[in-house]
């Protein structure tokens, strides 16, 4: 458990590279290079860090020790993203008025689909944690992306944004579903067959006439809510089935 698994990382992720300018906290950039490996991402560059890394630094990073020994190290932002084609700043910074010239911002989940036909590497920029990006690095980005937060406390802590926009740009590139999670889409006769089954529990259970509309609309609802896998509708439906069962022989005793 927590091991990294010897599987290729995902081909979408070789043409992107974080960017940390200035980090101020070994932990945190422990937990950015977690968290890029977590989804799939290898390539940090750091502005302004020797790569001396503490023990909290690799403490934090956990089995993505890698990441830390591959990372590029740099003098300033220019060099940095010297060979990347798009650069995206990120902000949690939201100014009205005449401010917002440079803060037209899109969300994470806008950036796979938008950079989609482009070819180069891509750049994703986080400034550090007490001020994030200035407004002339900004200036150096070609797009910027804000991560929607609550407006009484919107600043993320640094690896905790750099997880969010990984996250989206894994998730929004995923070819199919993640093992586990595929196969939500039901078969309609199996759909079919649950309700068939339910509507015969309700007309057999005993319950004033009433009610019973109520009780199947409930039992479809809360039943389909979960978006069971087909051998799950399978097993709810063998349990319906007995229940009704059980209330006909019921019935006929009486």
């Amino acid at each position: 458990m927590g091991r990294r698994a010897e599987i290729e990382l995902p081909q979408f992720a070789n043409d992107v590279c974080i960017v940390l300018i200035n980090p101020q906290f070994d932990g945190n950039i422990g937990a950015v290079a977690r968290s890029m490996l977590n989804f799939g991402f290898s390539d940090l560059r750091i502005v302004g860090r020797s790569g001396e890394w503490s023990d909290e630094t690799r403490n934090r990073a956990k089995n993505a020790q890698s990441i830390l020994e591959n990372a590029g190290l740099h003098s300033c932002f220019a060099d940095a993203i010297e060979d990347c084609s798009i650069v995206v700043g990120t902000s949690g910074k939201r100014e009205d008025g005449d401010k917002t010239a440079m803060r037209h911002f899109l969300l994470p989940d806008e950036l796979p689909s938008r950079l989609q036909q482009t070819t180069g590497r891509v750049a994703l920029v986080f400034g550090p944690e007490n001020k994030g990006l200035l407004n002339e690095e900004l200036a150096e980005c070609d797009l910027l992306v804000t991560i929607p937060t609550w407006e009484g406390y919107p600043i993320l802590n640094l690896s905790h944004a750099v997880t969010v926009v990984c996250y989206s740009w894994y998730v929004n590139n995923l070819p199919s579903a993640p093992f586990g999670a595929e196969e939500r889409i039901l078969d309609p006769e199996l759909r079919r067959k649950l309700r068939s089954e339910i509507s015969r529990l309700t007309r057999e259970m005993p319950a004033k006439e009433h009610r019973r509309k109520g009780i199947e609309e409930t039992l479809n609802r809360v039943l389909m809510r979960g978006l069971p896998k087909d051998d799950e509708i399978h097993r709810l439906i063998g349990i319906v089935s007995e229940a009704s069962d059980a209330f006909e022989k019921l019935n006929e005793l009486e």
